[in-house]
Order: C-alpha cells, then sequence, then structure tokens
C-alpha cells in the first residue's frame, strides 16, 4: 500500500492521473511537429508514463489520519503531522524500535507557514533523534507582510484600464484556491471591476473540490474560502472547447492557468496568445525553478521558446512574493524547534545549494545543531 492523509490521496489521485495526461499530450504534441517538420529521431516520442499507469496505482492509495501512529511492521511506525504547506500537507516521523533503542527519524515534506489564509498552522512536531528538512528558502526571509490583496488589485485595475488580460500560472492545488480567496475579497470591497475570471486548470477544478470535502482542515477563514467559490464572474473551465473559447473574449479577462512553472498544461497556449501583447499582464504568484520557462520569463528574458517557437515577451511582467507556501529560513528554524530538543543530526535537503548550505550554517551558528548538506547517494549511519 501507499499511505498517505485523506486529503492528500484525494489529490493524489488527480494529481497523477492530471500529469499522465498531459505526458500524453505534450509527446503527442512533439511527434505532431516533428511529423510536420519531417523531424526524425534515434528514440520515438513517447510520454514518461501513461493515465494506464496512473490508473494502476490507485487501488494502492490508503487514507490516515494526521497524529495517529500506523504499524508498519515489527519495530517500525510512522505518524503524519500537519505542515500547513497544502492541504493534506504532512511530516513524517518514523519511529524504529530494536531491543538496544528507540529511534525517531522525522523528514519534514515541505513546510508551510503561520497566519496564512485557509490553512490551519504548522502543529509541533514533538522529539526526534534525526531530522531530514527542506530549505527551499532557507536562504531567504520573506519580510514584511506582503500586502497581497492590494498588490493583486493594481495589476488587475492597470491591466484592465489598458484593456489587457491577467495571465497567472498557477500551481493547482493551494495557490488556485488562495487566489480565488483574494479575487472573491476584492470583489466583495468593489476593489477591482467586474471581469471574467477563468480558471482553466481541470486539475484545480477537481482540487478545488477536494478542498470542499476537508473542512476539518482549515482554520478560521474556512467561510471565505467556501463563498470564494461562488465568485461572480467566475468559470471553472472543464473542456478544451471552453479553454479555446477563453481566446475569443473581448475586453480584459483573469486567466488562471496550470502548471505554475509554465511547463506545461493549458498556461502555454495563454502564454503564446499573450506574451507579446504589451496590454497584458503575466503575473506570477509562485515559486519558479532554475530552467523551467516561468523563471525564464521571470528573469527578464526578451525573447522565450513556447511550444517550439520563439516569442518576443512585450506583456508586463510583475510578481507577487507573498503567496509563498514554503516557510523561510526563520519559519523553518522554528519548526525546527517545535521539536523541543536537538537532533543528534539534522540533514539539509531538498534546495538548491547555496539556500541549502546557508541554512545548514545557520542552524550551527545560531543553534548549535550538527548538520549536513548530504549529496546524492550520500548514505549516513543513525546510531
Amino acid at each position: 500500500p501507499i499511505y498517505g492523509t485523506s486529503a492528500t490521496i484525494d489529490i493524489a489521485k488527480i494529481v497523477m492521473l492530471d500529469s499522465a495526461k498531459i505526458n500524453e499530450e505534450d509527446a503527442e504534441f512533439k511527434r505532431r511537429r516533428h511529423e510536420r517538420e519531417g523531424r526524425k529521431g534515434p528514440y520515438p516520442v513517447v510520454p514518461l508514463y501513461t493515465t494506464e499507469d496512473a490508473q494502476a496505482v490507485t487501488p494502492l492509495l490508503q487514507a490516515w489520519d494526521f497524529a495517529k501512529p500506523l504499524e508498519l511492521g515489527p519495530g517500525l511506525s510512522v505518524e503524519f503531522i500537519e505542515v500547513a504547506h497544502i492541504l493534506g500537507a504532512a511530516a513524517v516521523k518514523f519511529t524504529i524500535e530494536d531491543a538496544k533503542k528507540t529511534r525517531t527519524v522525522l523528514f519534514s515534506g515541505d513546510v508551510g507557514r503561520w497566519d496564512m489564509p485557509i490553512l490551519r498552522d504548522p502543529a509541533p512536531v514533538g522529539a526526534a533523534d534525526y531530522a531530514v528538512v527542506e530549505s527551499t528558502y532557507g536562504n531567504r526571509i520573506h519580510g514584511r507582510a506582503v500586502d497581497i490583496p492590494g498588490e493583486l488589485a493594481e495589476v488587475i485595475n492597470s491591466t484592465a484600464k489598458a484593456r489587457g488580460n491577467i495571465i497567472i500560472p498557477s500551481f493547482a492545488i493551494e495557490r488556485t484556491q488562495e487566489l480565488l480567496y483574494f479575487l472573491a475579497q476584492l470583489s466583495r470591497n468593489n476593489q477591482i471591476p467586474r471581469l471574467r475570471i477563468f480558471v482553466d486548470s481541470p486539475m484545480a477544478v477537481r482540487v478545488s473540490d477536494v478542498f470542499k470535502r476537508h473542512p476539518g482542515l482549515f482554520d478560521h477563514d474556512t467561510t471565505e474560502l467556501m463563498r470564494s467559490f461562488r465568485l461572480p464572474g467566475l468559470t471553472m473551465v472543464r473542456t478544451v472547447a471552453q479553454s479555446k473559447a477563453i481566446n475569443r473574449i473581448r475586453g480584459s479577462a483573469i486567466v488562471i492557468a496550470g502548471s505554475g512553472m509554465c511547463t506545461g498544461g493549458r498556461i502555454k497556449h495563454h502564454l503564446v496568445r499573450n506574451i507579446g501583447r504589451p496590454e497584458s499582464t503575466i503575473l506570477f504568484v509562485g515559486y519558479q525553478a532554475v530552467g523551467t520557462l516561468g523563471r525564464i520569463i521571470l528573469d527578464g528574458e526578451k525573447d522565450v521558446r513556447i511550444q517550439g517557437e520563439t516569442h518576443r515577451v512585450r506583456a508586463r511582467i510583475a510578481r507577487i512574493s507573498g503567496f509563498s507556501a514554503h516557510a523561510d529560513r526563520d519559519e523553518l528554524t522554528r519548526w525546527l524547534q517545535s521539536l523541543g530538543n536537538q537532533p543528534d543530526q539534522t540533514f539539509i535537503t531538498h534546495g538548491e545549494p547555496e539556500a541549502a548550505e546557508a541554512f545548514s550554517d545557520h542552524l550551527q551558528n545560531n543553534l548549535g545543531w550538527q548538520t549536513t548538506v548530504p549529496n546524492y547517494l550520500d548514505k549516513a549511519a543513525l546510531m
């Protein structure tokens, strides 16, 4: 079996199938382009994995509650701990017992933030002998609280005045729902004009349905979130025909589409039609990894390749950083301190090298912890 929290299982079923479909569609698009251009390579163009593969995994998924030990075998148990990164996200703590001693090993996964909309704050972790912790923002401080509604309103109002579109690459999980939350807030307060709003991501639409099924994981903003899904002018796009129809809209519209880093999905089609328009805005609201199309655009490249063709960037490029669902250096430190003890060793992972090294140094210099930034395939003995 494959264990996860209930919300994680619900989302995983959607994500795996959606990702498989994107793989199949991208492979087919590339195959047709090669055929059209008379290009032949040594290997056939095939998807990395298929919808059939994803469907074969689904029966193996089993849900388990937070804070409830799960016996995996003799002397081995695991516990899921809320980390508030996305709906259902969990740190994983293993307890290993033998005749001599008991050891606990904590894996952080992605750690979320405190005082954010929708989800409850990260839960205290409890003691661990070893910790493996992410470091996405291990060398950064998010800084002052960003006025997300204010910045979002500025982008929407200025772009609408120019009669352009607001194109928002967004992660289907959490980020899209947060966007709807803030858009509903702005709309109710009459801070933005009444525009058509499209969530052009079948996965985001289905994940939004999952959110409605797990209100027990929400904080006090639950009611606000539920209202967000009844936002005036909102269309949850479910079909390809509906997606294509967006291009015929006259005037301004807000289009939220995946993938969040512009590596695939319907966002690419909307970029093709808007990135060359000075009146439109491409608004980034999430992390853009090095090498992704989103990062290339955000870094100011003047010409970018999308779907095999080069496009001149004439649209306004904007970013709102306050949406980050990743804890920064101090928030990661706060989370680790909730262990209540100093682990024998803390392994810093899941971050660009400079971020991981900086966070490792921070824990050593400020907490006196023993830390290591492991390399690929490194091994460590847990004594």
